[in-house]
């Protein structure tokens, strides 16, 4: 038996290497565009369902790549927070860079049946700008989620690209309050990040992982945590002007946050911050469910 075969996760390792608390970010912003689709009178099931199996995927690939080339740097050695296979030994990483790419093959099938659907056939582009995107996040010699960029990955793939394609393939087109929805998603998913680099900034810093958090340093990393929830807010009161009143139900989910904002401001750290990481995912499918459910009311 070699130790490659020797070390296979558990299913219920396997999960938790998944990383599900990161999920909310992979469905809110599918959420929010099914809204938009719907009260644009142009929603379709399938191609919803398809888009959220690509953001799901892609999430899920990024999770276990980020377990592998994290592992392998020895950045996974002493950290607080959710499992990493590779950095416990629990998992080989040439194992968890298969799975890796295997939920990055799921998410170009569904891409794929998505564009043969739509006949938007340069989105094939966009789907591979995605998955080079989730790979080169923490892999290759030069990975960008190291030089401070992870932020702009998040805000752009799981915030900007993922609402406007997800409307897009349904309506056919991209409105301002599309795009000015995509922003408040994507400042929730950098939330986030923030979150767990700002967890995690004394140990990025002694491996020389630079985020943003370790190149803000650790009083900037939570004014900036703040800034995103605000503008995330500002952003869906301008979303209800442009479409509905309706749609201020999407600050439901805000309303979560404030408890993650005053520990974030109060100097909370370690397992506080686990605390605020869940907060965050949870307030940012909140808001998707409720600006979505606005939207859907107002189009009946």
């Amino acid at each position: 038996m070699t130790a490659e075969t020797a070390r296979r996760p558990t299913a219920t390792q396997w999960l938790a290497g998944a990383r599900p608390r990161t999920l909310p970010a992979a469905c809110s912003p599918v959420i929010a565009g099914v809204g938009l689709a719907v009260f644009e009178q142009g929603f379709s099931w399938v191609a919803a369902i398809l888009a959220l199996v690509v953001s799901l995927a892609l999430q899920v690939g990024v999770n276990y790549a980020n377990d592998y080339s994290d592992g392998i740097r020895g950045a996974d050695t002493e950290r607080i927070g959710p499992l990493r296979l590779v950095g416990s030994g629990l998992a080989s990483p040439q194992l968890v860079k298969r799975a890796a790419f295997g939920c990055f093959g799921v998410a170009g099938l569904a891409g794929l049946a998505l564009v043969i659907m739509t006949q938007y056939w340069w989105l094939l582009v966009v789907g591979v700008a995605c998955i080079l995107a989730a790979w080169y996040y923490t892999g290759g010699k030069r990975p960008y989620g190291y030089a401070g960029l992870g932020e702009v990955f998040v805000f752009v793939f799981f915030g900007l690209i993922a609402v406007c394609g997800t409307v897009y393939v349904q309506v056919g087109r991209v409105s301002l309050a599309t795009l000015l929805t995509g922003m408040w998603v994507g400042a929730l998913a950098c939330a986030i990040l923030v979150t767990n680099n700002l967890r995690d900034i004394r140990g990025d810093a002694q491996v020389g992982k630079r985020t943003m958090a370790t190149r803000l340093g650790d009083a900037r990393t939570r004014i900036l945590y703040v800034i995103l929830a605000a503008v995330s807010a500002l952003l869906i009161i301008i979303v209800a002007l442009l479409t509905t009143w309706w749609a201020l139900a999407g600050l439901a989910g805000l309303v979560l946050i404030i408890p993650a904002v005053r520990i974030v401001t109060s100097g909370g750290s370690g397992l506080a911050l686990i605390g605020v990481l869940k907060a965050t995912s949870l307030a940012e499918l909140v808001c998707a469910v409720g600006f979505a459910a606005g939207l859907t009311i107002a189009a009946f």
